[in-house]
């Protein structure tokens, strides 16, 4: 027996729960992380070959385009790390329940608002 069900595979119009959203984000927030760390880390080797290259990679953070990376990367490295404590505290069987998931959910948004804001205020 076949159920013909009715279809909806345009993703923008489904509502995700807020926990959906979280753990896509998640993910997202780690590719980015990822990226960015080997970024840096190309950064960093250009910087410490001679006083020159040294020069050169800091000359890079004067650029509003730059600042606005790293701010980036800064504010997905803050979620991917509060979304993964909140993942980790789940693991140990808290906030399961979707009531309670949806409210640290929440909570984590608004800890990675913030530390977004304090991040932006001290690379200004």
């Amino acid at each position: 027996m076949r159920k013909e069900r009715p279809k909806n595979l345009d993703l923008a119009t489904v509502k995700f729960p807020i926990t959906a959203t979280a753990s896509i984000l998640h993910r997202i927030s780690g590719i980015i992380v990822f990226i960015a760390l080997a970024l840096f880390l190309i950064l960093l080797n250009c910087s410490l070959t001679s006083e020159q290259d040294f020069l050169k990679v800091a000359s890079y953070f004067d650029h509003l385009l730059i600042n606005l990376v790293i701010w980036g990367s800064l504010t997905a490295l803050a979620y991917h790390a509060v979304f993964g404590i909140r993942h980790m505290i789940q693991d140990l069987g808290f906030w399961e329940e979707m009531e309670s998931a949806a409210l640290s959910a929440k909570f984590a948004f608004l800890l990675t608002a913030v530390l977004s804001i304090l991040a932006g205020i001290l690379l200004w």
